[in-house]
């Protein structure tokens, strides 16, 4: 099948302007799934968008599944893909799938997730289990794609207790508070050439805490305002060259532990490495999103690293299309779809 029997689908959310221009420039057809509120903002860019198809609310993206399948389309996930469909409305939709769907239980499970990286020889910060008594600094954090939500801090056993009382929240993981820098680090494996492609780095603007970095302590003394953990921005970072040995070496490890858990494609595409480096640097992992993160939207021109690899304009969302369309060439396409 060619190139133009192929439509480039996605949710109307998260990265999907990238995804869509980067699957036009690639020669793909495009078209997006959309909620009346959103419409106007697709409209806008019909330079590169095709189609759009309207649905009542995100619930309903199972029931064009038809329309999809006579358009041949493809659907790239992100985020907000696998946190409006759920994981088994999304699992069960027999549209061809960028991805594999095996990996998205061992991402939305904290714990299995934290097993991954063990076994891949991977740092990350302490755990603890229930009855533990929380001795230094936590974060709590909800399962699944919700962008910073469900999380809260403590600092002992005593504010961790009270803060319990009123937390929504039916499954989450306490894990050490690492102090130290937050650094998102974009990978793409692509199992035609077997390689992992650094792509981008960056950091996120998180409302309210960064905005509470801004407060002299002594004036935050009073305010009783809880430190909120949701993602509003992303800022584009060139982390030192000295670093990037390391965080390649941990992608590697990541995708080649995939393939043993997630058995026979493992994780393949789009990923992002969440960590924290230290002053001494070592670098944790503190979490792993199986899919094109919203920090990639800095580089949709691309970026220092994938100008470096390409010496041309290379988003992570162009970079989906390229590898779709090698694997048309290549007669591979059944191996980058689920």
């Amino acid at each position: 099948m060619g190139i133009k029997n192929l439509t480039i689908v996605t949710l109307g959310s998260h990265s999907a302007l990238q995804i869509l221009k980067g699957a036009k420039d690639e020669g793909f057809k495009t078209a997006v799934v959309a909620t009346s509120d959103r419409i106007p903002l697709y409209k806008s860019y019909d330079n590169f968008i095709d189609e759009i198809l309207e649905i009542d609310s995100w619930e309903s993206f199972p029931k064009i599944e038809k329309q999809l399948l006579k358009r041949n389309a493809i659907i790239i996930p992100h985020g907000s893909y696998v946190a409006y469909l759920g994981m088994e409305k999304n699992k069960n939709m027999k549209v061809a799938y960028f991805g594999n769907k095996k990996v998205l239980d061992w991402e939305e499970n904290r714990k299995m997730q934290r097993s991954w990286m063990e076994q891949a020889g991977i740092k990350v910060p302490h755990r603890f289990r229930r009855g533990d008594k929380i001795d230094r600094p936590v974060i709590v954090k909800s399962y699944g794609a919700a962008g910073g939500k469900g999380y809260f801090t403590a600092t002992n056993q005593k504010e961790f207790d009270e803060k319990l009382k009123n937390y929504e929240e039916a499954r989450f993981i306490v894990q050490e508070y690492v102090i130290g820098v937050p650094v998102y680090f974009h990978f793409f494996y692509s199992p035609l050439t077997k390689k992992v492609e650094l792509m981008s780095v960056d950091k996120r603007y998180e409302t309210n805490v960064d905005s509470l970095g801004r407060i002299p302590a002594k004036n935050q003394r009073g305010l009783n305002i809880e430190p909120s953990f949701e993602v509003v921005a992303n800022i584009p970072l060139a982390v030192r060259e000295s670093l990037l040995p390391q965080a390649l070496s941990m992608a590697e490890r990541v995708v080649e532990e995939s393939q043993k858990l997630m058995p026979p494609k493992g994780l393949f595409g789009p990923f992002c490495l969440e960590t924290i480096i230290t002053s001494t640097e070592e670098i944790y992992i503190i979490e792993i999103s199986a899919r094109i993160v919203a920090g990639t939207n800095c580089f949709i021109d691309g970026s220092p690293y994938t100008y470096l690899l390409y010496g041309e304009p290379m988003s992570t969302g162009r970079r989906i299309a390229r590898e779709i369309k090698n694997a048309i060439k290549k007669n591979k396409l059944k191996e980058v779809l689920d």
